[in-house]
């Protein structure tokens, strides 16, 4: 196996796939990036989610629970799409073929993910305000992979804006993908027996209640 590196990056510099050298504050590095980023906090949101069922005791909410496995399993499937969409968006070559001939496959990855947040939506009450992050560990590892997930939704549009070809399925895709990760850690906390967070007015700061 190759050794890990290579010192072709000292000067700040990285290869594309095709073999381009762009510095690595490039948009387009910028962009697949973050989607490493990305893929790195779903993958610790799915253990912490594992780990802390298998610690639980009296389920709280077994019928939930007993589905867990499978939404865990069905979010870790999307490693893989966000690995495999990384390495199209470090090909600039593939990123404007897919760019003009269509990239239906991530189309209906987008489709897929809107059954999975329609049947996780089924299980939880309607949502009548802002929550907080949080809500036990397993909820709150979903909660920073959404945050990440848009900042990253940001950058494939800031990226769009400077010019980065790419094909136009990857924001939906991004879009959907965020609206997974909120419902998911609502779901996943739910399951787990730890209640949200629910927002409120925290400014202009209220004087504390006096205490008996």
């Amino acid at each position: 196996m190759a050794r890990i590196y290579t010192r072709a990056g000292d000067q700040g510099e990285t290869t594309l796939i095709g073999g381009g050298r762009v510095a690595k504050a490039d948009r387009r590095v910028d962009l697949y990036g973050g989607l490493d980023e990305l893929n790195s906090a779903l993958g610790l949101a799915i253990a912490a989610a594992r780990r802390d069922a298998g610690a639980l005791v009296e389920p709280p909410a077994r019928a939930l629970l007993g589905r867990l496995p499978q939404l865990l399993d069905d979010l870790a499937a999307l490693q893989p799409q966000l690995f495999e969409l990384g390495a199209v968006l470090a090909d600039p070559d593939r990123s404007a073929a897919l760019a003009r001939d269509g990239f239906p496959a991530c189309a209906d990855a987008a489709r897929g993910m809107e059954a999975v947040i329609d049947r996780l939506e089924a299980d939880l009450p309607p949502l009548r305000q802002f929550i907080l992050p949080g809500g036990g560990q397993a909820a709150a590892t979903f909660h920073l992979a959404r945050v990440i997930c848009r900042r990253v939704e940001r950058q494939a549009v800031a990226a769009r804006l400077a010019g980065v070809v790419y094909p136009v399925e990857t924001l939906a895709w991004l879009n959907r993908l965020g609206d997974l990760l909120f419902v998911a850690a609502r779901w996943i906390g739910r399951a787990l027996g730890t209640p949200e967070i629910g927002w409120r007015q925290a400014w202009p700061p209220q004087p504390p209640e006096p205490r008996p």
